[in-house]
């Protein structure tokens, strides 16, 4: 009896053993860690949301939009010229956002639809007419949420500015009042856009 008692305990103790060993050889695994960000599929969300916004509405533009993902850094492109009718991309370029969304931290920014706050601000925009301001051809922007509702009023536009890059860089590129302003030339891409369409054209910035 004694010796079955003795195997037991033997038996329990080895199991136990190996449990921890086990355990051991298991890879931590990092609960906080946080999923590395796709500009493509965020994209391909912000599209969709896109199209069902305008099946509710005849007055834009439902075959192209416009897309400003500010999680991507300033020196990226990321000013995306969207098929919605065929989803797929058919430009993308650099765009700089207002001097008032830096905060000091890389790759963090914030948004304001206040006056005179020189920041960005997110939110569907819809794509008015165009005309002859400091920077040259520049179109104005009407905000249509209560996150950019002031778009108009505090001079919001999409413009060019030739200390805008056309290639990609590594550094952060200039900033603007508030307003989306990108390069001479891709500002030509998207001018022809905007100037063919007989409807006007939505532009969505996100982060």
């Amino acid at each position: 009896m004694k010796k079955k008692i003795c195997f037991l305990l033997s038996f329990a103790i080895f199991g136990v053993s190996f449990a921890c060993r086990n355990n051991e050889e298991k890879p931590e695994i990092n609960k906080n860690s946080k999923p590395v960000y796709s500009y493509e599929e965020k994209l391909k969300s912000e599209a969709a949301e896109i199209r069902r916004f305008l099946g509710k509405s005849t007055k834009y533009n439902s075959n192209i939009a416009f897309f400003l993902d500010m999680k991507i850094e300033s020196g990226k492109n990321r000013f995306f010229i969207y098929d919605l009718k065929h989803n797929k991309l058919l430009d993308k370029g650099l765009v700089g956002h207002g001097s008032g969304s830096e905060t000091g931290t890389y790759g963090k920014l914030k948004f304001s639809n206040v006056k005179n706050s020189n920041c960005s601000s997110l939110g569907k925009y819809a794509i008015g007419g165009s005309y002859s301001g400091r920077f040259g051809k520049a179109y104005k922007l009407y905000g249509l949420g209560i996150t950019n509702s002031n778009a108009f009023d505090r001079n919001i536009v999409l413009h060019k500015y030739k200390d805008v890059p056309f290639e990609e860089q590594l550094n952060p590129i200039c900033n603007s009042l508030g307003c989306p302003m990108v390069n001479e030339k891709f500002f030509e891409v998207i001018e022809k856009k905007i100037d063919n369409s007989k409807k006007k054209i939505i532009l969505v910035m996100y982060y």
